[in-house]
Formats: C-alpha cells, structure tokens, sequence
C-alpha cells in the first residue's frame, strides 16, 4: 500500500516539475531564435568594424605600372564594372581566393595589387611559382595605394561600376560567386 501511494504521489510530482512537450517548443524556437540573432549582430558587428575607415563614393583614380609593362589606371576601365583587389604574398587567406580570382579574371575586368609583399621582381617570382598569369598586378610596395583606398587588411576587394564609383567593398575571404553576383549587380544596378 505504501508503495501504491509513493508511486501515485511521484506521478503528480513528475506532471508538476517537467513540462509537457507543447510548452517546451515555443521556449526552444524563441531560444534559436534569439541565438540567430546574436550571431548575426555579431557578424555584422565585425564587418562594421573591419570596413572602417575604407572608401566609399566615387573611388581614386591612380596610375602605375603593372608587372606585365602596360600602364594601369583605373580611368580606362570605365564602362564595365571592375573588380579592384588588394591581397599579399605573405596572406594564407589571399592563396585560398587565388583561383576564385583567376576565374573572374577570365570573365570580368580585374586589377589586383599586391600589398606589400616585396619588390615588382619579387612579386612576378610568387606569381610564377603559383600559376597566376591571368592576373594585371600594380605591386603596392610602400602600402600607399592600399593606405590611399583605407585598406587595414587583405584580402580586400572593391567593386566599381561602370562610372568608377565604389558599389561594395570587402575584407577576408569571399567566394567567388559572391564577387561575380556582386560584379552583376554593380552592371544592372
């Protein structure tokens, strides 16, 4: 008899403490909910924070020599939107969007600049040893024209419309049909 009570006693003591499963739901979507929501603060916190100080508007024109002898300057590529991407030798992230880059370049105006990572002969050495051919490269020695465009980190990239003007700008790694949908937007937009 004792044991009849217990285990009815236990019974409404279990239904009193844990929930049912209906009540639990809401909680869990709210929790997700609230924890999606953190994330992407935190994601777009970090962008902000990243992107700081970097150029907005109608970006600089420049003029320099690249490593295959042509004079570059941004002027003459109006018309088309351009992808203007500041990476490094010395950057594990740059290798990882090597060949994103390369493919674009087979499709879409490209002018890469090589940030800091040593001397013109230096840079075509690297290049050489990694395939890249496809690539028209200002080498940015002393770091002005990265300092000129706000650059505090590479890989960065800037997307110009046709008219010169900064469309989107981004730092660290981004996959390439994330830059060839933002080369589309700057040309239909």
């Amino acid at each position: 008899m004792m044991n009849s009570i217990n285990n009815t006693e236990m019974g409404k003591m279990d239904k009193h403490k844990l929930p049912d499963e209906t009540s639990r739901k809401p909680r869990r979507w709210l929790r997700w909910t609230i924890e999606i929501l953190v994330i992407v603060a935190i994601v777009f916190g970090v962008r902000a924070w990243q992107q700081r100080g970097m150029l907005d508007g109608v970006a600089p024109d420049f003029e320099r020599g690249s490593l295959n002898g042509s004079v570059v300057r941004l002027a003459d590529y109006q018309g088309k939107p351009l992808l203007l991407h500041f990476w490094a030798s010395w950057c594990p992230m740059c290798e990882m969007e090597q060949g994103s880059i390369t493919a674009i370049a087979n499709d879409h105006p490209v002018v890469t600049v090589a940030f800091q990572s040593g001397t013109s002969e230096e840079v075509q050495r690297y290049m050489e040893r990694k395939g890249i051919t496809e690539w028209v490269t200002v080498v940015d020695e002393d770091g002005k024209l990265a300092e000129q465009y706000g650059i505090h980190g590479v890989p960065t990239s800037y997307v110009l419309d046709g008219e010169g003007n900064i469309r989107f700008r981004e730092v660290g790694l981004t996959s390439g049909w994330g830059l060839r949908l933002r080369l589309w937007l700057a040309e239909v937009w």
